[in-house]
């Protein structure tokens, strides 16, 4: 192993020792003293298979596994509309192996596609609480010898995973549904967006763009989150190798989901080769997640759902971690928003495969892990194909078949993964560097302060900011309305820096996993609710922001800065739910554990 990636390894295992240790003491409780199938009363399994037609007698006798199916299928998202006739197959599919399937329960999955800068985007992030908790609910009849996790989006992965853990003496396996086949060309709707942003392109031309990117159903195709999760469920081990970016629809697509269901009924608890889901994410599972993101360019939003994944798994991995990792991972693909292409082509190109191979062999990914396949993370480093009807493994290609997109570890894009930790008066906070040009790692500028994305789009149109200016946007944090992600502000950013500005995002909320070119300083913590030093940051405040030496500073007298009184902050609204989600605002922590409320109160 490379001695840096070894030596964070080690610090998380030596921190972890003993929340790790007391997980571990739970699962292993729950399995061999919690709840069970054949533990329960006549009554109990007359309610549980009533409806399940010729499975009655094989889930009433409790001879072979029974798979809980827990699916996040909706139409209006377009990564999860594929899933409406996974269960149905699933349950054909189990039967081959002399298993049965039940769909265990629905989750919310909401799209941040579709709330991006409107008030729905305020319950994203705590939509992973809501998934976690469904997840678990649909988990708790003690019916399932193991779990198939049909998910794929932006919080919809990291919030079942989150509750699968609670019953990790289970073992489960991620079920992805693929991306979208490519449309317009990512850099081409990004284009028209600025265009759109600066009145130069109609709103109907804007939409005729929007709609030939998104077009069809799966995952949206730029490397946002979505298509991180699945990055870090193969560099995890816990999907069928290889099936991260199949698109829908496609034979292997429907093969590799069948191979699913076969796995997790090999897997269960019952057979020779148990692999509990509480044992396949350990430290070095975590450890690889991080390193797969970093040398992807992935999202940011990754900050917060790791710690907090691994944290349900009793592992403490925080910013200054992923900081170390990133110095030390070469960074080896580029997919828009980093790059030039999307998902599809950097599939093509070799895709995952490449990317585990390149890095076990560099010594940057754990190849020592229990994953849900027959083997160890090796096994990742092939394709998988149909040949002559039999769904086969070959090894991924020695050469990338784009260089543009991937390279190999021995010459990288860069000698590191493009995500820093900043720090200063202004707290913690989190930059992406591998979307912005190095020469625009440093920003030095007066602030303008603003407590809304809206008020900065005023401000962007009446010219306000049409010059060097760090924007400022503070009570954006999970305690003060719940962390949205302000993607909506990259585009005038963006039109601010092409005319030769220096402009920076400085903000205690998310961007997006599509956030690019303009430098942005997020997930600041404290959050400002509360009192966090950026209530303190007033118009005209130089701030000092550079990512080359890891500093968030606000150039101001010290005795000024300790005296100000910190601003208030706006009082949060109703309407959309936003009024049900109090509570879960009230008592989220802050986002470098994860900005949870549920796994904070359950004392994780």
């Amino acid at each position: 192993m490379h001695d840096t990636i070894q030596q964070v390894t080690d610090r998380i295992i030596e921190k972890s020792r003993p929340t790790r240790r007391a997980y571990l003491d739970f699962i292993a409780r729950q399995r061999d003293e919690g709840l069970r199938r054949g533990s329960l009363s006549c009554g109990n399994l007359a309610h549980a298979f009533a409806a399940s037609g010729d499975d009655k007698k094989s889930i009433a006798a409790a001879r072979a596994s029974n798979i809980g199916i827990v699916t996040a299928f909706n139409d209006m998202l377009s990564a999860h509309a594929p899933y409406y006739r996974y269960p149905e197959q699933i349950k054909v599919w189990a039967r081959e192996v002399g298993a049965t399937a039940q769909v265990a329960g629905g989750v919310a999955a909401m799209c941040d596609g579709v709330t991006q800068g409107q008030d729905g985007m305020e319950l994203s992030l705590f939509s992973r609480d809501n998934i976690a908790m469904s997840a678990a609910i649909g988990l708790s009849h003690a019916m399932f010898e193991g779990a198939l996790l049909l998910g794929i989006c932006d919080k919809i992965v990291p919030g079942l995973l989150i509750g699968a853990l609670r019953f990790g003496h289970m073992p489960s396996i991620l079920v992805p549904a693929g991306p979208m086949p490519s449309g317009l060309a990512n850099k081409e709707k990004q284009r028209v967006r600025q265009l759109y942003a600066e009145g130069k392109a109609s709103r109907d031309e804007l939409l005729e763009a929007e709609s030939a990117s998104y077009h069809g159903a799966g995952t949206c195709t730029f490397y946002g989150t979505a298509n991180s999760n699945q990055m870090m469920m193969e560099v995890m081990g816990l999907h069928v190798p290889g099936a991260a970016f199949v698109n829908p629809g496609r034979k292997l697509r429907q093969r590799l989901t069948r191979e699913a269901a076969h796995r997790i009924a090999a897997i269960g608890p019952d057979g020779d080769d148990y692999r509990p889901l509480g044992l396949c994410i350990d430290e070095k599972a975590v450890v690889n997640a991080a390193v797969g993101l970093l040398a992807t360019g992935g999202s940011t939003n990754h900050a917060i759902h790791l710690p907090a994944i691994a944290r349900a798994a009793g592992i403490q991995i925080d910013w200054g971690d992923m900081d170390e990792l990133s110095a030390a991972t070469p960074l080896i693909a580029r997919v828009y928003p980093n790059g030039p292409g999307d998902v599809n082509g950097f599939h093509a190109a070799g895709g995952m495969g490449f990317v585990i191979r390149e890095l076990i062999e560099s010594g940057h990914l754990h190849r020592d892990i229990m994953t849900i396949w027959h083997t160890d993370l090796a096994a990742y480093a092939e394709e998988p194909r149909i040949k002559e009807d039999r769904l086969v493994w070959t090894p991924a290609p020695v050469k990338s078949g784009d260089d543009s997109m991937l390279k190999p570890a021995a010459a990288p894009f860069a000698d590191n993964g493009g995500m820093r930790l900043m720090q200063g008066n202004l707290g913690r906070a989190m930059m992406k560097t591998s979307a912005v040009d190095r020469g625009r790692w440093t920003i030095e500028a007066p602030a303008r302060v603003f407590h809304t994305q809206e008020a900065v789009i005023d401000a962007f149109q009446a010219g306000e900011l049409d010059r060097d200016v760090v924007v400022v946007v503070r009570f954006q944090g999970p305690r003060a309305n719940g962390m949205p992600e302000l993607h909506k502000l990259t585009p005038p950013l963006g039109v601010l820096q092409d005319r030769g500005h220096r402009v920076a995002l400085l903000t205690d909320g998310r961007m997006s996993g599509a956030s690019g070119k303009v430098p942005a300083v997020i997930h600041l913590s404290p959050e400002a609710l509360g009192g966090g030093p950026l209530a303190r940051v007033r118009d005209g405040d130089i701030i000092h922001l550079c990512a080359e030496t890891g500093t968030a500073t606000a150039l101001v007298d010290p005795a000024e800065w300790d005296a100000r009184p910190p601003a208030q902050a706006p009082a949060a609204q109703p309407g959309l739910g936003r009024e049900l989600f109090a509570m879960m605002r009230a008592h989220a922590d802050e986002a470098e554990r994860g900005g949870s409320a549920m796994l904070a109160q359950a004392g994780l």
